[in-house]
């Protein structure tokens, strides 16, 4: 076992990384059960190496009864036996060491699952040791719940029980007990748990859904939801009756701010760094608090573009929004367009149409936002969003909301890696979740060899980009386009060095006025879709359908 503990000196390698989100069960199974495991990431660490980017999040593979997959720990210190021992996390986190690469580990810490063994013992009376751990109310006089709070996943946040005569709040599923963070030995022991991780020698930790730490002490009934109080970016669909609430009780409540500071005198002892989910309906001021430089997390994303809406509109309003509230605090944002709870952003944004042209877009964009960037695993593919039919649905989500929602188990199911059927190298056994018979065309072993796929494509960009400074901390100023379709912003450093990107959403060709002296950057990918001209005396930039382009003053190499 390896420590990483240093003299509390922490380097900002995150600050513009590129973190790639391993989602364990789906991308590699070693042993044939049909779950990906710890050891089967480790034998594909190269693929990831090979892209460029600078971290790997891996979602949770603690010991868990597996009703939320994974994200309902019943041990936070014990590796589940499907995805293998602690031997097998020492000898993956040596090898993406080897290769260069830092390891975010998953850590959910506002809830657990309640077979564990706190939970066990809070639940047995009213007076034992961790009676206060989780959080338990009595009911009302006529035995309803002690507030009108919802559950993510649907219904009332509170479930009853028969011990205690209580009822104990869950945010997501009854199994996810939350747990009562205004007890000083619950965060004590949580800080415990981290620390183990982080004598372990992992990088850094992605704190699952941050922000519902705390709840309000007073159990205050959250008011109706109305078009002024509903941000722009709801955390569920509209067809969730959490959408109906502000959620102005039941999470983002300010005692978390404290909270934050004692994990980060924690993680600052061994240099390990904080990655926050912030699941708000007005995200970024939270996310500016606890990114507030040096004092909380270091950085933190939202569900700001996980969305349907991906117009330029809408895009530079959620990019100014946060960098805006930032400028308040010093704090940084990580983006990301993919992740294992919603669509495929290669279906969510493509209209049902499948088209690498905007598959390649969509990460040029995402790479050059100002913040740190994660892509979910299969983005760099340009995976669709898989059908999985109601019978095999896993996800206790999609369940309980069809058929209107089918659930997240579309962008969960496992990676293919050759393009043999049935199982694209995935597993010898039969997979958990049905690999996607569209993938199998898209596996790693048929793109890696043809270089003009959209994994060549990938690579090539993120090498590019860590080749670009600007692209990485820069600052960013957006620009009126004459048309909708386009997006124009400039990174720009401290001095007066600047880049210009450029991009065109829609299927038609664009023209857009280019600066004198603004001159393609060398090297750029994607170039060929763009093409500067003089018309009527002016110089114009005509973009193909899709197309991007990169400028910046002719004869300055950015940085």
């Amino acid at each position: 076992m390896a420590s990483s503990k240093t003299d509390g000196s922490n380097s900002e390698w995150w600050r513009g990384a590129v973190i790639y989100q391993i989602y364990p069960r789906s991308f590699m199974d070693s042993n044939g059960d049909g779950i990906g495991d710890l050891p089967g990431i480790t034998s594909r660490l190269e693929h990831v190496a090979s892209l460029g980017v600078d971290a790997i999040w891996v979602s949770p593979f603690f010991r868990s009864p597996m009703k939320d997959f994974g994200y309902d720990v019943s041990d936070y210190r014990a590796v589940d036996p499907l995805f293998g021992t602690l031997a097998d996390f020492d000898a993956m986190l040596a090898r993406m060491h080897e290769l260069g690469l830092k390891l975010v580990i998953d850590q959910v810490l506002s809830h657990t699952s309640d077979q564990h063994a706190w939970f066990a013992e809070s639940r047995s009376s009213r007076d034992n040791p961790k009676a206060d751990w989780y959080v338990w109310a009595d009911p009302k006089p006529d035995g309803t719940p002690p507030t009108n709070w919802l559950s993510v996943f649907g219904g009332p946040a509170w479930q009853w029980d028969s011990r205690r005569r209580q009822y104990y709040l869950h945010s997501f599923l009854a199994e996810q007990p939350d747990l009562n963070f205004h007890c000083p030995e619950v965060q004590e022991a949580l800080l415990g748990e981290v620390r183990f991780w982080c004598e372990r020698g992992v990088d850094g930790f992605r704190f699952d859904a941050c922000n519902h730490q705390f709840h309000d002490a007073l159990l205050r009934d959250n008011p109706p939801a109305t078009l002024a109080s509903i941000g722009e970016v709801s955390t569920v669909r509209a067809d969730n009756p959490y959408a109906m609430q502000q959620h102005l009780y039941d999470k983002s409540q300010h005692e978390n701010l404290a909270f934050l500071e004692g994990l980060r005198r924690l993680l600052d002892e061994y240099g390990a760094v904080a990655l926050g989910e912030v699941g708000d309906e007005n995200a970024p001021p939270v996310m500016a608090q606890y990114t507030e430089l040096g004092k909380r997390l270091h950085l933190a994303y939202s569900f700001s573009l996980l969305t349907a809406d991906h117009s330029p509109a809408h895009l530079r309003h959620q990019v100014e929004a946060l960098d805006t509230a930032l400028a308040h605090t010093g704090g940084w944002g990580c983006w990301a367009i993919s992740n294992h709870d919603v669509p495929r952003v290669a279906t969510r944004w493509s209209g049902g149409a499948p088209d690498t042209r905007r598959d390649r877009l969509w990460l040029a964009l995402l790479l050059s936002l100002r913040g740190s960037a994660s892509i979910y695993q299969g983005e760099e593919l340009g995976l669709p969003e898989a059908e999985v039919p109601f019978e095999l649905l896993q996800d206790p989500y999609g369940r309980a909301f069809w058929p209107e929602f089918k659930g997240r188990d579309g962008c969960r199911t496992p990676m293919p890696w050759t393009p043999e059927a049935p199982d694209g190298g995935f597993t010898t056994g039969t997979p958990w979740l049905p690999v996607y018979g569209p993938h199998l065309p898209l596996a790693i072993e048929r793109q890696a060899a043809d270089p003009d796929s959209m994994l060549a494509f990938s690579r090539t960009l993120l090498h590019w980009r860590r080749t670009q400074p600007l692209l990485r901390t820069g600052a960013i100023r957006f620009f009126d386009t004459p048309a909708p379709q386009l997006l124009h912003f400039e990174r720009h450093g401290d001095g007066a060095s600047s880049m210009q990107a450029i991009f065109n959403f829609g299927g038609e060709p664009a023209a857009i006025p280019l600066p004198h002296g603004i001159a393609p950057v060398v090297g750029q990918p994607l170039a060929e879709t763009s093409v500067i001209h003089t018309a009527d005396g002016k110089r114009m930039l005509q973009l193909a359908p899709y197309g991007v382009f990169f400028g910046a003053p002719a004869g300055e190499e950015p940085s």
